[in-house]
């Protein structure tokens, strides 16, 4: 599983002309299931999203999570994030998820941060979709369930 948190003023995405989900104050989540992950994974990455100190306090340091900040959640399925570059010109996607477990996963997943109490806001899984944010920050973490503690 792979995520890309990005801390946001405001995050917009539209499909086919019309806004599926806008936020404030929040994070962008951009998420992708691959092979092998599952409900536990999405879970665990739920629960870290919600409590990860990524705002600043009144002394300027990071020590407030979404949830502190009364922040909302905008979660964009993005398979790509799943690409192979090493070989060639054109990046491989063969690592994401297959469509119909990679959409049940970004479900689950947007469940999991509803019931960590956060608002949550979506993109449509496997639309093309236009993602416009504002950036915050900037404040940009990667989290790939491959990494090591």
């Amino acid at each position: 599983m792979r995520v890309v948190l990005q801390r946001v003023s405001e995050a917009s995405v539209t499909v086919d002309g019309n806004i599926t989900g806008a936020i404030k104050q929040g994070l962008l989540v951009l998420f992708c299931a691959e092979h092998n992950d599952n409900d536990d994974e999405a879970a665990y990455f739920a629960r870290k999203i919600s409590k990860m100190r990524i705002f600043t306090d009144d002394d300027g340091k990071m020590n407030r999570s979404v949830l502190d900040v009364s922040g909302s959640v905008l979660a964009v399925s993005q398979f790509t994030l799943a690409a192979n570059w090493k070989k060639g010109n054109r990046p491989g996607f063969s690592g994401a998820a297959a469509p119909a477990e990679g959409g049940r996963l970004y479900e689950f997943f947007c469940s999991a941060l509803k019931s960590e109490g956060l608002t949550v806001e979506k993109g449509v899984f496997g639309a093309h979709m236009d993602v416009r944010l504002l950036n915050d920050g900037p404040v940009t973490v990667v989290m790939d369930s491959k990494d090591s503690a």
